[in-house]
């Protein structure tokens, strides 16, 4: 039988860097199942075939941007959280990214603050929904 995990992350990120801290902060120490695409258009794909607690992501990437993306998320998975990372301040950030994205995280991450994160946006999601993504067809409902 497998490990347990404490939920399914996606994350994305262009950084190979940055990708990786989240990445190892995120299924080394916290124990959750963390997959990581560097394409916000595989990401989409993703988000709307597989059920997802979480979905991390920069918000400058080269192709789509973090804003483009979650609008386009929205529309698949509308109950997923999501944290959005990024170099910026939080009162640079477009009025329009605020009411798409659950959390905001300034680069440099912080261990303890992206483990807080993570943890609190998932445990608030799955008391939140009665499935992962209501009105969403193909999708299980989470136990509770």
């Amino acid at each position: 039988m497998g490990e347990v995990t404490r939920g399914r992350i996606l994350v994305v990120e262009d950084d190979p860097e940055a990708a990786l801290f989240v990445v190892h902060v995120l299924a080394n120490r916290c124990r959750f199942e963390v997959i990581h695409t560097v394409d916000p258009v595989a990401a989409l794909r993703l988000a709307a075939d597989e059920h997802w607690d979480l979905l991390v992501t920069d918000l400058d990437m080269p192709g789509m941007t973090g804003l483009e993306l979650l609008g386009a998320l929205r529309q698949v998975a509308p109950g997923l959280p999501v944290a959005v990372v990024s170099a910026h301040a939080l009162d640079g950030a477009p009025a329009a990214l605020l009411g798409y994205a659950d959390h905001y995280l300034e680069k440099p991450l912080r261990v303890e603050q992206l483990i807080a994160t993570a943890t609190a946006l998932i445990g608030g999601g799955r008391q939140r929904w009665a499935g992962p993504y209501p009105d969403t067809p193909g999708h299980d409902t989470l136990p509770t």
